[in-house]
């Protein structure tokens, strides 16, 4: 795929948002022309591991990060690496380029910031711009660095190496899924009636009417809170779904977020497997979609387990 034979930089200021939007563009593109190969997997693989660092970012700076960093695991700006880290980008490191909101006031009718809502054909005139509340009226491109261009202060709690040991995982799983609005069960293997399957999301519980995940209990327990990630984002990400087609094409999103989640709290995810060939009749617009929802599930999954 084109945009990950080097790295790219956007280092023109008149075209630098033109071409953030169209490296996104081509990534999809190209996902979707490969989509039955085994290039796109590895390729989709690649930008999982980029957003396993960046849960709370969009599919879009993730894909912009990657694209220009891909060994990135922590970003910041130029000021916040110095005064809230102790640390200082080092001299000829070139910034990444990835999307900052912008937070003003805004026009109640057509949502616009003042200048834009007075060159617009907007009338509303009901409260005056200095009453207005503030919102999202768009993104602007913003530089950010990496740690490894930075020197300074050690921070061990970003440089701490994943051991693909469970700890206390599946406990927090099991306090989790209340909050995720699922109800989840370990069952023992003497009492599990699903075959060899590992783990199932079929059914609401009666009492809840919330997804019912069941999970079979092993000794491995790195494996079993795997399971139990994979199952919560079967339960996030199709459970309503009736269309068999689609709910195929969700299993893959749910591989995904299992595979975010299972590398952001150290799980060896290093067997994944992702066969896009599901995705091969999705337009690219379908597949925004689609990258966007793993995104937001596991930020999800990830936040509540934090919290």
């Amino acid at each position: 795929m084109p945009v990950t034979e080097r790295p790219v930089s956007f280092t023109e200021t008149e075209t630098r948002s033109d071409e953030m939007n169209s490296v996104i563009e081509i990534w999809v593109d190209d996902l979707v022309d490969l989509v039955d190969e085994a290039a796109a997997s590895e390729e989709f693989k690649a930008w999982l591991k980029v957003q396993s660092h960046f849960h709370d970012y969009s599919y879009r700076n993730t894909l912009l990060i990657k694209s220009q960093c891909p060994h990135a695991t922590h970003v910041a700006g130029y000021n916040t690496w110095r005064t809230e880290f102790d640390r200082h980008v080092q001299e000829g490191e070139s910034a990444i380029w990835i999307w900052a909101p912008i937070i003003t006031t805004q026009c109640p009718g057509c949502g616009n910031s003042q200048s834009y809502h007075e060159n617009s054909d907007c009338e509303y005139d009901e409260t005056p711009p200095e009453e207005w509340s503030k919102g999202l009226v768009g993104f602007k491109p913003t530089a950010v660095f990496d740690i490894s261009q930075t020197e300074g202060e050690a921070l061990p709690e970003l440089e701490r190496e994943a051991t693909g040991e469970a700890g206390d995982l599946v406990p927090a799983l099991l306090k989790s899924a209340e909050r995720l609005d699922v109800d989840a069960q370990i069952v023992s293997s003497g009492e599990w009636d699903y075959g060899e399957a590992k783990g199932v999301c079929k059914q609401r519980c009666p009492m809840t009417m919330r997804p019912r995940v069941e999970v079979k209990d092993r000794d491995n327990q790195a494996d079993l809170a795997g399971t139990l990630i994979h199952e919560y984002a079967h339960a996030l990400l199709h459970f309503d779904v009736d269309d068999e087609t689609e709910r195929s094409k969700r299993e893959v999103e749910a591989e995904a977020v299992a595979y975010v989640v299972g590398r952001y709290c150290g799980l060896d995810t290093s067997g994944s497997a992702f066969y896009l060939a599901a995705w091969e009749s999705d337009d690219p617009e379908v597949v925004c979609k689609r990258l966007d929802r793993i995104s937001r599930t596991a930020e999800e999954i990830i936040d509540v387990l934090e919290n």
